[in-house]
Parts: structure tokens; C-alpha cells; sequence
């Protein structure tokens, strides 16, 4: 997020780009993005909105649904013209439920409005929309909305304001300097001195940190109110001063932020130590800024005729022209009018964009890296003038080349659906045609959410952000568009969370399944982030990010894409398995270097004898794994890298990825500081076990076989330890270590010398049998770690050591050669050999104290006071874990983080509303993966337990055991629960006699 204004420029580009900014707006739920773009498209020359409509109209909410809920769901864009500048604004959405939204605005955009609460103050998704800026390679600016809240609500001094102010300005530049990896510097004070006179300013020069992103000094940084329309940066003052007084701007756009104080008496500008002994000195920002905007909304709470002097007074200071039947109103009235016109929104806003943002051909330069990093071949047989081409291309994106002669390259965000209605239609001369028709056929029409990124087209050029019509049929959701066939794809977008909430659906008629397979497809081309699948059992299962994206997409699927009748299942939970393990990392190294207890298992023929132990990773290192899923994917060419989107005219061997530095490097010694964190958060005292520990980690980090599930899980296959051949003249199947040379943990020609050691007392024919069994080795590891012995979820942080024993047949072992072509009674021994190593996987699990492992919410709760008791009633009823609680400064509002399992999540947010009056506010992001600690196979065996629970017969279900259950239904596999709980019959009950019968 460095600024790229002082790139080099190209020269062979139009001047109509230097004029030109994409941006968009991005920010925590209810900050105020929506009712800013209102007020930027009524002060542009647009003339789409009046004036008194902004901040109400909610323009850019263009869904019937958006309105409804008043969020924004889906991203929209609109041009704006401000002083002879094009401005292009991406509004997006801030629920975490929609932030695919956020990353197809940020792919689009050169800059970001970050927009900050200046009550609530950051919160989660302000992380997450700074870090999306920072991965997009995005020129930022602050904008802290809300200001007004701070005098109405909180009735703060300007003194106080500044102080809450300062406060968020360094809370985000923390943020990014986190990013940054370096660490915050402050300002340190110093007095400025020089000549002084009566009309002119002392100031000496102040440095900048260059370190900090955002500093109001700088012009980056925005104060506003959205709502009320006006808003202001230091240089409006500055400017303005300068006119007054004739002071130097530049010298008050240092001064009016920080610790700088005005000494009036030698009309200098001073630190704190100039100011030590005056009692009420205040910062320049303070009694510049704060305190004649202070004035103006005071005049609110006075009565009309104190409001009038006030306000006038403030007309005369800053020379505004405001028309008298603005100041007839009532006073809210009035100070709106008054403050609209003396700072208007539009203009602080649209200047600061114009001013600290790049145009498309400064951010290309700096963002290509991001956009088309450098790809490195490996492998012979690739056509030169191919690659002399590509790069070509790269080059035209780098200089936003808008030539005639540059090829075009589009990139394609998005896709979204629009009635057909709403589009114009053009006839032969141009003239514009009735768009209604009556045909009973779905009437949506798909267009790509696209920028142009070299090149040009009719009516639009390098850097625009167009919608492209007619590639519903070509583009499920993302494209790279080129006039040349040799050109390299643009790197993918990257998603804050992946889609959790799972729900079957099915038609309420099943003579409707056409229609909703129909539907299906036009929703998951139209939504970004969708995911439609279906299930083992034939269910068609579809995937949302959220509770409300949920419903939008049930929605859409009703009224829009399938109109049939729908029938929807309770929330698919996702879960993971795993074993219990001890807690310090180095005893669970040294029972499973010394245990000998493997578990057993021979094919029906008896040729192959299966010898499986498990061991716990460390937790650090199963993060690791699975969080460089995509990296691993395109190393090992795992299922995620097996999608298709190649290159095929740049036929190369390998295509690795070069930006900041190499991927396969940075996850190497990511693995290796994931272990050695693990043995140092382990409590270990004694550095020679714990420097013998990582060196046996290091040992079994060189022997990775193989990851699982689908090759690139959190699941680890080690190669066994080359130990000749077993007894009864068998041969161990040698593993190899295939993914530890990807990721150049151990080097190719140890593994091949080591199994190059062969024994001369076997055929030959029966280690070219071993060696063809590899393949039946991995597909069992596979398969086991996709389906585990709980509940048929996948396996999670488990390394298996897997040794097979292959034996000739009995009489007939001249027959090796062609023995694994017959079929046998038992099946092909292929078959027999996979099937016998899942299920040693999943019993040496179940011996190893199973766990389920379920995912987890952490959640931000807002609630007033007097709600927080029962804000908690509702947490305690859903297993939720409280981090931290604290009152935000300044007033009666409450904090609260907390892990909720994503299990416990459903309606979790309609439950606080209701238990809380309304006045109770969540956010829910998937967090991490955490084991349950109830045993699901828990039976009383100590005396304490066998007092507390009996013998074992009355124990109730744990959690756990719950949990696994409701799964299994949902499976369709067998559930073992008692069918009577109460078997005892009754016989006290009565004979009833009628009174005629006695």
C-alpha cells in the first residue's frame, strides 16, 4: 500500500488517463460507506442525486433486499467527474457474509477509502479490509466518519475529540505496520523557532514519519460526517488560514496535526516544551480545527436566537454565503446547512482522492508484481517468440499501454446477474426499442464485472472498469480476457474466509429438479463466492459464506433463477477428526519414536501384510499446512491446482510464481519455526531434549511421502525407514520422499541411493510388484484421511507411518510377473491392498484416544450496559468461549470477543437480537479449528467417575458423541443410541370400572 506516485511514467500513453482514478470503499459494517457514495454522486456533476436525498436515498443499494436490511450486499460502481478528473467508486459491501464482494471491488481499484467509525473505533473487519488493500498493493486513505457522534452523543470537548481521534489515526497505522513487519515510531517533540513578525509564521521544518501510512498532515487523512454531508482535511484549513492570515500552508499542514502548539504571543509554532508553563495551551488541530466546528453544533442545543448569533458569527469568520432559507429552519437544520456549505463532503473527499491517489498508470507500474507477477519456466521445448510475447503483454499491463497497436487485456472480477429489463435496447439506427417482454423464460442477463488493463476498445481504454455483455455462456466467475492467446492469466483473488454453511436443497415438486439444476448454475455463475455441489448421497448441497448470504442466495433461487418451491435442510456442519495426544510436543515424539505398537492388517489373500502407527503434529505445524493449501497445490499439483485454468499455448513443464520471494522457501522454514515454536510453547527446560527433539522433527520432516486429504491436507504420510525385506522372504513397499523434495527438505539423489539398496534372497519380479503397489498405498492414505472412523470427516493433523509387506504366492512365485494382472476370488489385490490400509488408518486412530475437531467463530460483540446480562444468557447457552470484555472510552458501550463453535452459530445473531431488545450487535469470523476434549467414548472406569456416573449405563451423550450422531444421520450411517430409554413397565395404574359394571 506504499504510495506509486513517484514510479516512472511511459510516455506513449493518452492524457486523458493521468486523469483518471479507480477507487472503492471499504469498511467495517454500518460505518457509512453507502451514505458517503450518496453524498459523492450528489455533489459530482452527476446531478443523479439533490443534495437534501443524500445519505437517504442509498443510491448505490440498488437490490430490493439491500434496501430491506439496509446493507450493502453486492458491489456497485459508478464514474464520477470532479475538476476535470474522472473518479470511478466501487461501493462494497462490509458484513463478512459478503466479502468476496470486497475482493472483486479491490482487484478492480488502484486506491481505498478506508472508512472508520469514530465512536466504535476499528473493529474485526477493519483488519480485514486494511490487509485486503494491503495484498491488492492499494493506495489507501482514512476517512473517520461519524464525527458528529462525538459531540451529540458523547458530548466530548474538542480537546477530548483530538485525543480519541489521535487514537484511531495510530491504531490503523499499527495495523499496517504490522503488515509491514517493522516497528511504529512516534514523533518526538521539539520546538520550532525562527524569525517571528506580525504577518508572518515561525515554523521550522517537521519530518514526517515515513514510516506511518496514514498522517493527516500528509492529506491521506479525512474527518467527516456522512450523514449531515460536510467533512474536511487539515490542508481545507491550512488553505484557509493561509488567506486569513497569510500564513505559510505548507507550514500549518504540519502543524495542524500532533503535538504543536501556536504561541500568540511570539507567532511561533512550538512543542510542548515551548507551551510548559501556559495553562491552557492546545494543539494547533484543537483550537484550528476542532474548536470552530464545535462551536457550529453547539449552537444546536442553544436556544434559536443564541443559535443564530452563534452561527453567524461563524459565517462572518470563514466568509460563507449561505441563502437565509437555510437559517430559518430548526437548529439541526440549521447547522447542517451551515456545515454542508462551509465544508462540503464531496469536495474533501474527491480533492483527497484526486491529490494522494494514483492513476491507473502510476498503480499498474507498482502493482504488476501483484496483478502479473514474473513467471520463472523450467523445462525445455517452450517456443521462444512465445515467451518474447508474454512478456510483451506483461510489459503493455505494467505501462497501462492505451495504443492502438498494444494488445488488449481485460481482467474479469466477477459475474452478476441483471434483469433483462432494465438494460437498454438499441435498434438498427440506434434508436432506443421497448425492452418488456411476456416470455415465461427466465429473463436475467449476465455481465462481467471487468477492468481494462492495455489497450482499448470502442469508447473505452486502458484503466476504465466497464461492463462487458455476452460472456454468460464463456465465464463462470473469473477471466483473464486477451487479444493474444500468449498471455500469462492474472493471479488469482484472495478471500478472507471460505464458504462454512452448508444446507441440502431440493424441490418442494420433484418434477421441479430440472428447474432448480437450471437455477443452481445461473447462481453459482452469478455470486463470486457460492459453491454448489453434490453430495455422495445425490444431494445437491449449496455453500455460503454466512447465515444472511444464505438467505439472499434461497432468495435469489426462489424468485429469480429457479421459481419453483423450495425445500432446505438444517446447516451441514463441517467438522474435522484427530487423536488426543499429550500435551507437550516432546513426549508425543517419544512415545511414537519408541512404541512398537503398530496396528495390523492382512489382505484377504494374505500376500500383503499392513503395519500402520499414528502420530499427533504439532498444532503450529498443522496451521501452517493447512493455511498454504494454494502454495502446495501448485508445488505437488494437488486437487486445487487440477482445475484447469492453465495456460495452454504457453506449454510449459512448470510455471512457478516469483514475487517477493520464493513460495517453496518461505513455506520451508515456515514448517521448520512451526515446530521449533511448538517445542519452546511446550514448556521444555532441558535445551539438549529439546534440541534432540527438533532434530528428530527435522529427520521426520525429510521422510513426507505424501499430504492427504487430496493431496494437499493438513495430514502427513511419512515414508517408512528402509529396513531390507521382512520375514518369510516378504519386501516392504518403499515409500519415497516425494513431497520433502518439492519442498527441498531433503535432496532427490538420498532417496534414490537409498532405494537403490536391494536384497539379492527376492526376485526381482517381486520388487517390480512392490513398486507398482505405490500408487495403492497413496489412494488408501487418501482415503482414509477423507473419511474418518468418527463420522466420515476428514482427518486433521495426523502423520502416519505406513508399512507394507508384500509376500510371493504360495508354490507359484515364478508366476510374480502376471500374478497382479488375474483377477482373484477376493478381488484385485490393487483393490485389496488400498483397502487394507484405509482401514489400518482408521483404527489406529480409534486406539488413539479419537477426537472430533470442530471449527470456531471468533466473535465481536457491541452491546450497551444495561444488555450485558443478557448478552451472556445467550453466550452460555451456545458453549462459547469469552476472550475479553471492555467498555469503550467515552461511553456506555461494551466489547466483547468471544469463540463460538460454528455448530452453536445458527441464529445466534436473531437470538441476541431478541434476548437483547435490539440494542446487541454481532460479527462472526471463521477463526481456526479447535478439539473438543470430551472423550465420545466416554465409560466410567476410576472409582470418582463410576460415583458420579454408575456403571456406565445411565451416562448421557456427551457433546461429542451429540455432535458425531447428528453427522452420522445426516450421513445416513448407523448411529448406536438406544431406541427404548426407559424400559421398566408400568404397573401401578389402575383398573378403570364403569360405575354400572360394579
Amino acid at each position: 500500500m506504499a504510495d506509486p506516485s513517484h514510479q516512472p511514467q511511459p510516455e506513449s500513453t493518452t492524457p486523458d488517463t493521468r486523469k483518471l482514478r479507480n477507487i472503492c470503499v471499504l469498511a467495517h459494517v454500518d460505518h457509512g460507506k453507502t451514505t458517503l457514495c450518496d453524498h459523492l454522486i450528489s455533489g459530482s456533476d452527476s446531478g443523479i442525486i439533490h443534495p437534501k436525498l443524500a445519505g437517504r436515498l442509498r443510491y448505490m443499494d440498488s437490490l430490493l433486499e439491500e434496501q430491506r436490511r439496509a446493507i450493502t450486499m453486492k458491489s456497485s460502481s459508478i464514474a464520477l467527474r470532479h475538476c476535470d478528473h474522472s473518479v470511478t467508486v466501487i461501493d462494497s459491501p462490509g458484513h463478512m457474509d459478503f466479502c468476496s464482494e470486497v475482493s472483486t471491488a479491490a482487484r478492480l481499484s488502484d486506491g481505498a477509502l478506508i472508512l472508520v467509525d469514530a465512536v466504535e473505533g476499528v473493529h474485526i473487519q477493519t483488519h480485514a479490509v486494511l490487509r485486503q488493500a494491503w495484498i491488492e498493493k492499494l493506495t489507501p486513505c482514512l476517512v473517520i466518519n461519524k464525527i458528529d457522534r462525538l459531540i451529540a452523543e458523547l458530548g466530548m470537548s474538542p480537546m477530548d475529540a483530538y485525543v480519541k481521534l489521535l487514537k484511531i489515526v495510530h491504531e490503523v497505522n499499527n495495523i499496517v505496520s504490522a503488515f509491514k513487519s517493522v516497528k511504529y515510531l512516534n514523533d518526538v517533540d521539539a520546538i520550532l523557532s525562527g524569525p517571528a513578525g506580525a504577518d508572518e509564521l515561525a515554523f521550522e521544518e517537521i519530518e514526517d514519519d515515513e514510516e506511518l501510512m496514514f498522517q493527516p498532515q500528509k492529506g491521506n487523512v479525512a474527518f467527516v460526517c456522512a450523514l449531515d454531508g460536510w467533512g474536511f482535511s487539515i490542508r481545507q484549513f491550512a488553505e484557509f488560514y493561509e488567506a486569513k492570515f497569510g500564513w505559510s500552508t505548507n507550514a500549518l499542514q504540519k502543524a495542524l496535526w500532533g503535538p504543536w502548539y501556536f504561541n500568540h504571543k511570539e507567532k511561533k509554532i512550538v512543542g510542548q516544551k515551548g507551551v510548559a508553563g501556559l495553562k491552557k495551551a492546545r494543539p494547533m488541530f484543537v483550537e484550528f480545527v476542532l474548536e470552530p466546528v464545535w462551536s457550529v453544533y453547539q449552537a444546536a442545543l442553544k436556544e434559536k436566537e443564541e443559535a443564530q448569533v452563534m452561527v453567524q458569527k461563524v459565517i462572518r469568520t470563514f466568509n460563507l454565503t449561505i441563502p437565509p432559507r437555510d437559517l430559518k429552519g430548526d437548529p439541526k437544520g440549521m447547522v447542517q446547512a451551515v456545515m454542508s456549505r462551509w465544508l462540503p463532503l464531496h469536495e474533501a473527499i474527491l480533492n483527497m482522492v484526486i491529490r494522494c491517489m494514483p492513476d491507473p498508470i502510476a498503480a499498474q507500474s507498482f502493482r504488476i508484481t501483484r496483478l502479473l507477477p514474473k513467471r520463472e519456466v523450467v523445462g525445455d521445448g517452450v517456443d521462444a517468440n512465445v515467451l518474447a510475447e508474454a512478456e510483451l503483454v506483461r510489459s503493455s499491463v505494467e505501462a497501462c499501454d492505451s495504443r492502438p497497436e498494444a494488445p488488449c487485456v481485460v481482467f474479469v472480477s466477477k459475474m452478476f446477474a441483471v434483469p433483462t429489463k432494465t438494460l437498454p435496447r438499441y435498434g438498427l439506427d440506434g434508436e432506443i426499442l421497448d425492452n418488456t417482454s411476456d416470455e415465461g423464460e427466465l429473463d436475467e442477463c449476465f455481465l462481467a464485472f471487468a477492468r481494462i488493463y492495455s489497450g482499448h476498445v470502442p469508447e473505452a481504454q486502458a484503466g476504465d472498469i466497464v461492463a462487458i455483455r455476452g460472456l454468460g455462456q464463456h465465464i463462470l466467475k473469473t477471466a483473464t480476457l486477451s487479444s493474444t492467446k500468449n498471455c500469462w492469466p492474472f493471479s488469482s483473488m484472495s478471500f478472507q474466509v471460505s464458504p462454512t454453511l452448508k444446507v441440502a436443497i431440493e424441490p418442494s415438486d420433484p418434477a421441479d429438479m430440472g428447474a432448480l439444476m437450471k437455477g443452481l448454475r445461473l447462481l453459482n455463475r452469478a455470486d463470486p463466492f457460492v459453491e454448489v455441489t453434490v453430495s455422495a448421497r445425490g444431494e445437491h448441497v449449496l455453500s455460503a459464506a454466512g447465515e444472511v448470504h444464505l438467505e439472499r442466495c434461497i432468495k435469489d433461487l426462489k424468485d429469480r433463477f429457479a421459481r419453483v418451491g423450495l425445500e432446505v435442510s438444517k446447516p451441514l456442519v463441517s467438522f474435522k477428526e484427530t487423536i488426543l495426544g499429550d500435551e507437550s510436543t516432546l513426549e508425543n515424539l517419544k512415545s511414537f519414536v519408541a512404541s512398537s505398537e503398530y496396528v495390523e492388517k492382512v489382505t484377504q489373500n494374505g500376500r500383503c501384510v499392513v503395519r500402520v502407527k499414528v502420530l499427533k503434529l504439532p498444532p503450529s505445524l498443522t496451521k501452517v499446512i493447512d493455511e498454504s493449501s494454494d502454495i502446495l497445490a501448485d508445488i505437488l499439483g494437488g486437487k486445487a491446482a487440477q482445475t484447469g485454468e492453465t495456460n495452454k499455448s504457453l506449454n510449459t513443464q512448470v510455471a512457478s510464481t516469483v514475487e517477493d520471494a520464493n513460495p517453496i522457501e518461505t513455506l520451508r522454514k515456515r514448517m521448520m519455526e512451526a515446530v521449533e515454536s511448538d517445542i519452546l510453547s511446550s514448556g521444555e527446560t532441558d535445551k539438549d531434549r529439546a534440541e534432540k527433539c527438533k532434530v528428530q522433527w527435522q529427520k521426520l520432516l525429510k521422510r513426507i511421502w505424501a499430504l492427504g486429504p487430496w493431496h494437499i491436507g493438513p495430514n502427513i504420510l511419512l515414508a517408512p525407514e528402509m529396513k531390507g525385506k521382512g520375514t518369510d522372504s516378504s519386501v516392504l513397499i518403499r515409500g519415497s520422499s516425494h513431497v520433502s523434495e518439492k519442498l527441498g527438505l531433503v535432496d532427490a539423489s538420498d532417496n534414490d541411493n537409498a532405494a537403490a539398496d536391494t536384497s539379492s534372497e527376492v526376485t526381482e519380479a517381486l520388487y517390480a510388484e512392490a513398486e507398482r503397489l505405490h500408487s495403492s498405498v497413496l489412494s488408501g492414505f487418501q482415503l482414509a484421511t477423507a473419511a474418518g472412523p468418527l463420522c466420515d470427516e476428514p482427518m486433521w493433523g495426523l502423520a502416519f507411518v505406513v508399512e507394507a509387506y508384500i509376500s510371493p504366492l504360495a508354490a507359484q512365485s515364478d508366476e510374480l510377473e502376471t500374478s497382479h494382472q488375474q483377477p482373484e476370488q477376493y478381488g484385485i489385490f490393487t483393490g485389496q491392498v488400498m483397502t487394507a490400509i484405509k482401514d489400518a488408518c482408521r483404527v489406529a486412530v480409534l486406539q488413539k484416544k479419537p477426537r472430533l475437531v470442530e471449527a470456531m467463530y471468533f466473535c465481536e460483540l457491541i452491546t450497551p450496559t444495561e444488555q450485558l446480562g443478557n448478552m451472556y444468557a445467550v453466550l452460555g447457552r451456545r458453549r462459547t468461549k469469552v476472550l475479553k470484555e471492555e467498555m469503550q472510552e467515552g461511553s456506555a458501550l461494551f466489547t466483547v470477543h468471544a469463540y463460538v463453535p460454528v455448530s452453536e452459530s445458527f441464529g445466534f445473531a436473531d437470538e441476541l437480537r431478541r434476548w437483547t431488545a435490539g440494542a446487541a450487535s454481532a460479527l462472526l469470523v471463521l477463526s481456526h479449528w479447535e478439539a473438543l476434549d470430551k472423550d465420545p467414548f466416554f465409560v466410567p472406569k476410576t472409582d470418582e467417575e463410576k460415583e458420579e456416573f454408575g456403571d456406565g449405563s445411565s451416562v448421557p451423550p456427551n457433546t461429542a458423541r451429540k455432535l458425531i450422531n447428528a453427522v452420522r444421520r445426516q450421513k445416513g450411517l448407523p448411529v448406536e443410541e438406544k431406541v427404548v430409554q426407559h424400559a421398566t413397565k408400568q404397573r401401578t395404574l389402575a383398573r378403570k370400572v364403569p360405575l354400572g359394571e360394579s
